[in-house]
């Protein structure tokens, strides 16, 4: 198993739309840790600094049921959740749920990541044996992005190997791994895969009506350069836009195993000690907290990209979004989505570029209200605004319809 193109965390149920199973709050958009807290370093100040940093469950692999136990009541009271992760989930799986399904700090049980379409019959019969025992907690499964190759997928195509996953396991959550950002020659770039992949994935998941989540990657390792806060911002953004409904960081903690991938500056060292880029999640965090009433349950009513060249597998911008008279963006190129939650209609621009910010000019044939990613800033009415999107930066704009 590749433990660069991992992360992710775990889902539950949806009832009207809305999350719930493990998360007491469904007012915020849940913030997952691959690579959470290990065994090792476990203790309540631990997961309250994790919590700190905006992150509201931890998956980690633990050493033994008991393990997993003394880490559940130290979360507890930190006031954070774990995913189940041990040898015996796989090895007693129905006395495993039944010991943990009950505690507070449950958020439910990890399977597999990046599996095998090959793997499809088995992780469904144990996904359904799970469920016979606890149907409140979900099974956390990750799949491969796009990039991967067909005998990694076991599959002929990414789209069959999506639809194959639907099908035969039956998830409650569509979840993936794609890490865009890579660095070649010392010059960093986009993956021209990653919108693709978006694409695909958000379409699956609505079509089978299921939500599905998104990574951001938040440790160094091979082609992958230490991030930048715009570059966790335009993947957490892009992510959103697109329908996301859950965030996941890979990894939290940075893994000890060296290996080829070389492992580092992650947002807790392999030193035990916080670094830079704990503190670009926990901004990135509190900014995705004071967007969840736009984007929590919310569906995506059409996506488009503008730009001199659009992304393969992506719909060009031709004409405003319905309810907008007029819209320039002036830069390298912007995702522009449409979206409803309830009653209420958003327009989302990201600026795709990291490196530089973004001139936009938008103006409705009504008053249109920019909601702000910073808390600290109050709602603005106008019919018309002209501003700059930051590097990887969202400019969010309610509307009547």
């Amino acid at each position: 198993m590749r433990l660069s193109l991992l992360i992710s965390c775990l889902f539950y149920f949806i009832t009207t739309s809305k999350l719930y199973a493990g998360i007491a709050d469904t007012t915020q958009i849940p913030v997952f840790a691959w690579g959470g807290v290990p065994p090792h370093e476990a203790s309540i100040a631990r997961y309250e600094e994790m919590k700190n940093a905006g992150l509201t469950v931890s998956l980690t692999r633990s050493t033994s049921i008991d393990s997993m136990s003394m880490m559940l009541d130290m979360a507890e009271k930190a006031g954070v959740t774990l995913i189940i992760r041990c040898p015996e989930l796989q090895t007693d799986p129905e006395n495993t749920v039944r010991r943990f399904m009950h505690h507070s700090a449950t958020a439910g049980y990890f399977l597999k990541d990046e599996p095998s379409a090959k793997d499809f019959p088995y992780l469904g019969k144990w996904m359904k044996s799970i469920r016979a025992v606890d149907s409140q907690h979900a099974c956390y499964i990750n799949l491969f992005p796009n990039y991967a190759v067909p005998a990694q997928l076991g599959a002929d195509t990414y789209q069959h190997y999506l639809d194959e996953y639907i099908a035969m396991v039956a998830p409650p959550v569509l979840s993936f791994d794609h890490y865009p950002v890579i660095e070649t020659k010392g010059e960093r770039h986009l993956r021209e895969e990653w919108f693709a992949n978006l694409e695909m994935a958000a379409k699956t998941a609505q079509k089978n009506n299921k939500p599905f989540w998104a990574f951001a990657l938040s440790v160094a390792h091979g082609s992958y350069p230490v991030p930048t806060l715009a570059e966790i911002r335009l993947q957490v953004f892009a992510n959103l836009a697109y329908g996301a409904q859950g965030i996941q960081y890979f990894t939290y903690w940075t893994p000890r195993n060296k290996s080829q991938y070389a492992y580092h500056h992650g947002p807790i060292d392999d030193d035990n000690k916080r670094t830079d880029v704990y503190e670009m999640i926990r901004t990135v965090n509190r900014e995705i907290q004071n967007l969840s009433d736009v984007f929590l349950s919310a569906k995506v009513i059409s996506i488009w990209h503008t730009g001199k060249d659009i992304p393969a597998g992506t719909q060009r911008l031709i004409e405003p979004p319905e309810g907008i008279r007029k819209i320039s963006i002036k830069g390298e190129g912007a995702i522009v989505s449409l979206i409803e939650n309830g009653k209420q209609r958003y327009v989302i621009i990201v600026n795709k570029d990291f490196n530089q910010s973004m001139k936009l000019y938008i103006k409705g044939y009504r008053t249109l209200e920019r909601v702000f990613k910073d808390i600290n800033k109050e709602k603005s009415k106008r019919k018309a605004f002209a501003l700059l999107v930051e590097p990887g930066g969202i400019a969010v704009f309610s509307i009547k319809h």
